[in-house]
């Protein structure tokens, strides 16, 4: 048996789940990773596969490596390859195809990524600004509701009237799943995101709530309103979420448990990585800190 037969077979298997368990982004993943595999073994051996048998930890390395320098990958995105690769060799060794585990002596390192995010300064200097274009301030309106309620990009564009529900508090809820993970969201929704709803309500076709375009115009858009805003930061649509874990929620006293539960992880070190302790939260918990010491004097 041969790794590319074998990957092939996994992809074809993962592109039937496209839809049921799996998502079109998770498919690419695969088969990048694949064109990735079959680039290398021409280029580095000649070769146009190889016996799942002959996987040692020189090809392994030698992978890493070609990923690293040919195709000009970070440390991140050559971790994240290396991950795929290792998947399928888990399949051959599960299926008894293999006996040893070549990736046994090789440890594969993501590097730990501070992610950006907005200041409150910042979120009032978009808020407040008027735009010269209505396109920009539909932009703006759309990032601005991520940002109070820390929906993906494709959970904003996806977001259905019948998402909005009226919870056990009387008070309007954005109560959905997740595309990514099909995990559950629920999260209150705050004055800023309602008025936003509101203004575009029976404004838009085909029942959308807000005017989203594509990722990509979506991004344009966002590096002229920084600019328009005299904000020196590299904003993305994903900015938003991160704003939402730091500045909006954490920031202001929400447990990481509660961000976690919102955010729709699965696990409490992805809304970790999303998510820092800013200096004025240190500042305001040490103050409590020294009312409570001061009051032992």
């Amino acid at each position: 048996r041969t790794l590319l037969e074998l990957f092939k077979k996994h992809n074809e298997d993962a592109r039937k789940l496209v839809g049921i368990s799996k998502t079109p982004a998770t498919l690419a993943k695969y088969d990048r990773c694949y064109q990735r595999l079959e680039e290398f073994m021409k280029v580095k051996y000649n070769i146009s596969d190889i016996s799942l048998k002959e996987i040692g930890h020189m090809f392994i390395t030698d992978f890493e490596n070609y990923l690293r320098t040919e195709s000009k990958c970070n440390e991140n995105t050559t971790a994240k390859f290396m991950q795929t690769f290792k998947m399928i060799v888990i399949i051959a060794k599960n299926n008894g195809w293999i006996y040893t585990d070549p990736f046994s002596n090789y440890k594969i390192r993501l590097k730990r990524v501070d992610r950006g995010y907005l200041t409150d300064a910042e979120l009032q200097k978009i808020m407040k600004k008027k735009f010269p274009t209505k396109r920009l301030e539909q932009v703006r309106d759309v990032f601005l509701f991520s940002c109070y309620t820390g929906l993906s990009y494709v959970d904003v564009k996806e977001l259905k009237a019948s998402d909005i529900r009226i919870s056990f508090d009387g008070k309007p809820w954005i109560m959905t799943h997740r595309h990514k993970t099909d995990t559950p969201v629920n999260v209150p929704l705050l004055k800023i995101p309602q008025a936003i709803l509101q203004k575009y309500e029976g404004q838009l076709p085909k029942g959308q709530l807000l005017p989203v375009l594509s990722n990509q115009k979506l991004n344009s858009y966002l590096k002229e309103i920084a600019d328009l805003c005299g904000i020196n930061k590299n904003i993305t649509f994903h900015l938003a979420r991160h704003t939402f874990a730091t500045t909006t929620t954490l920031a202001k006293g929400v447990p990481i448990e509660t961000v976690s539960k919102m955010l729709g992880h699965t696990n409490i070190e992805t809304t970790q990585i999303y998510a820092r302790i800013t200096n004025e939260k240190i500042r305001k918990d040490m103050e409590v800190l020294a009312g409570k010491l001061d009051a032992m004097l």
